[in-house]
């Protein structure tokens, strides 16, 4: 921040400079006496020695350049945005958010009263397009992310502050209300690698068929469903094809959760109009949907008055994008700059085996604000290494080879470490976890043991 406050300090010195000089001439002129405006003219000068005088008795122009390097002006670029970031988001918390934290101790029915009162108050005070009901449901719900599994909510308001800005950009774009950016928290708890049960992946949770139709392309090398810009861009314009549906935002939630053709049987059968009213007719899960919604509503915008600080985002805030216009492999990159291949996976999660298959067209890197000088500088050398690094992945065997290496993760449990704990980090269900390691109770597992976790 130094560097850029000395360039706005001399950027206003200049420009002051100049406007002071310009005062300075306007009072000498009208000092001058009237009597030698009526004076006869001196002999026309030649143009261009009158120019040269004029240049010679302009003020010389400062050199504003602080001699950065490109790389060092990409670093200044990176905390200059990270800064911002932290400040809007401090900001809305302290502007915008004002409330005080309440503590409420007791689990006897006046406590829960008194629960039930901050609640349901300030889920009122946040006035949104969405109807924030509060009953029982949203209060279980709320429970679990406040006080159950606080250490959840932490990493997930720490990924917030990445994911949250792009994805509130992508809502305003398509006329969409803000809060629709809790989604992603009880989609994937914010994880572009999570997959359901369903097969549903990334942050949106997509299922393959509802991808393609919106345009996301999934194939053996590339599954745009991990890709956070891509699968917020297709999110809108589903979220906006149901609104025209249902015209009606928890119906729209209900349905992004379970299909339109169920909440279209529940509408059938209750006669109803609104989640509520259909709720005891749509599916188990969707009933805990909406309830669910809401609490992740409010576990964001009030976690600070329950004492839950976010965990810092593992990846970077300042991100900018390259375009790569041959087939490249993450190695290439990370054998060539400081970037490890980790930090690439968790920036483009979309290349399933490390490959970027731009062959017939361009596809985007996205790297750390830091380093995009670094690989434009070194581009030639990281493109001439392709033979070294494809030769050996773009084998057919080879590629079976990474394609299941890349699906499987071996997870080691800690102390303290819960299966239900583990899931909800790895983005999939207590019972998958029990069926691919062959777990008969799930509160029975080992500090030290191996789990095998399939994405």
């Amino acid at each position: 921040m130094l560097l850029l406050s000395l360039a706005f300090e001399a950027t206003s010195a200049d420009i002051f400079g100049k406007r002071k000089n310009k005062k300075r001439k306007k009072a000498k002129t009208e000092q001058v006496d009237s009597s030698t405006l009526v004076q006869p003219a001196p002999e026309a000068q030649p143009r261009k020695k009158k120019q040269a005088e004029a240049q010679s008795a302009a003020p010389a122009v400062t050199d504003l350049t602080l001699k950065l390097t490109a790389e060092e002006a990409d670093s200044l670029v990176a905390a200059w945005y990270e800064y911002c970031q932290t400040v809007k988001y401090d900001d809305y918390f302290n502007r915008i958010i004002q409330a005080e934290e309440v503590t409420i101790t007791g689990t006897d029915e006046a406590a829960w009263a008194q629960k039930d009162a901050l609640y349901k108050q300030r889920l009122q005070d946040l006035v949104s397009p969405i109807p924030l009901a509060y009953n029982r449901q949203v209060r279980d719900r709320i429970t679990g992310y406040v006080e159950k599994w606080p250490s959840t909510t932490s990493r997930i308001i720490g990924l917030s502050q990445l994911y949250f800005p792009m994805i509130e950009e992508e809502l305003l774009r398509n006329d969409l209300p803000i809060e629709l950016r809790a989604l992603p928290i009880i989609e994937s708890a914010m994880q572009t690698g999570a997959v359901s049960r369903a097969a549903a992946v990334g942050l949106w949770q997509f299922i393959a068929s509802t991808g393609k139709s919106y345009g996301l392309e999934i194939n053996s090398l590339v599954d745009e469903r991990r890709d956070p810009l891509r699968s917020t861009e297709a999110a809108c314009r589903f979220l906006k094809d149901l609104y025209r549906i249902y015209g009606d935002w928890t119906l729209v939630i209900a349905a992004y959760n379970c299909g339109p053709g169920n909440v279209n049987k529940a509408l059938a059968r209750s006669g109803g109009k609104t989640f509520w009213q259909i709720y005891d007719y749509l599916p188990h899960e969707t009933r805990g949907y909406v309830p669910a919604f809401i609490a992740a509503t409010y576990a964001f915008n009030y976690h600070r008055q329950h004492g839950i600080e976010p965990t810092p985002s593992p990846i970077p805030l300042a991100l900018d994008t390259i375009k790569v216009h041959r087939i490249t492999h993450f190695e290439q990159i990370a054998s060539t700059i400081d970037v490890k291949v980790e930090t690439l996976r968790q920036l483009n999660p979309q290349y399933r085996l490390d490959i970027i298959p731009a062959s017939t067209k361009p596809y985007t890197l996205v790297l750390p604000q830091r380093n995009v000088a670094q690989y434009i500088e070194h581009e030639e050398a990281i493109m001439a290494k392709d033979s070294l690094y494809l030769k050996e992945y773009l084998n057919p065997t080879n590629l079976d080879k990474k394609r299941q290496e890349q699906s499987v993760i071996i997870y080691r449990v800690k102390r303290g470490d819960t299966l239900g704990g583990i899931a909800r980090r790895h983005g999939v269900t207590v019972k998958q976890l029990m069926r691919w390691n062959g777990i008969k109770n799930a509160a029975r597992i080992r500090e030290g043991q191996r789990l095998r976790i399939e994405k």
